[in-house]
């Protein structure tokens, strides 16, 4: 049966709201404001938590909105398959220099943690880039849900259901194929969150 296109139209708003909400750099900030949390003094140390995010997120999406600006980008979400091993570069150097800062500033380890498994996703996502439009989106929400619960407990299983539905969006947006937002699911759900749990294991009393 066909569907209409007003049917149509309300899908891929739908589907482009969810797109926008959970777009990385929102995802990833949620992320690290609550990851002092695993250690004494939060909500206190929340500040570091903005640190984080501030070298980690925003900084490397006001560059990459002046570059769509330039016309050197095709969009925020970097559609162009091209175009996001440079992108995701930036965002590293980025990344990096917000190490620095909060070993200088005596951030609480978690934070740190936080940051090293954010690292290890832009590097993979950057390497495979050229060859694979693996989806960003994907890998940070099912990053994120994954690492929550582990963090926070069973109560915030329900998180998870956020990781088929950012997937949907992706689809229906045509931005990826199914096996690239599955791709995506798998490579943040398991390895990115893999790697928080075994350096908080080691690196946070």
């Amino acid at each position: 049966m066909a569907i209409s296109g007003s049917t149509l139209r309300a899908k891929n708003r739908a589907a482009r709201w969810v797109t926008e909400a959970f777009q990385p750099p929102v995802v990833v900030s949620i992320q690290l404001l609550i990851s002092p949390i695993t250690q004494p003094g939060f909500p206190g140390t929340v500040g570091y938590g903005a640190l984080a995010a501030l070298f980690v997120c925003v900084l490397p999406l006001f560059l990459l909105l002046m570059l769509v600006r330039l016309g050197k980008v095709t969009d925020h979400h970097v559609s162009d398959r091209r175009q996001r091993a440079p992108v995701l570069l930036m965002a590293l150097a980025s990344i990096l220099a917000g190490l620095l800062v909060l070993a200088a500033a005596g951030a609480p380890q978690s934070v740190v943690v936080m940051v090293l498994a954010v690292v290890a996703g832009v590097v993979v996502l950057a390497a495979v880039s050229p060859f694979w439009k693996i989806s960003g989106h994907a890998a940070a929400m099912s990053s994120a849900a994954v690492i929550s619960v582990l963090m926070l407990g069973p109560a915030w299983l329900p998180l998870l259901l956020l990781v088929p539905a950012v997937g949907w969006s992706r689809v229906v947006l045509r931005a990826h194929t199914v096996a690239q937002v599955v791709a995506g699911s798998l490579f943040g759900g398991v390895v990115m969150a893999g790697i928080w749990f075994a350096l908080q294991g080691r690196m946070v009393a």
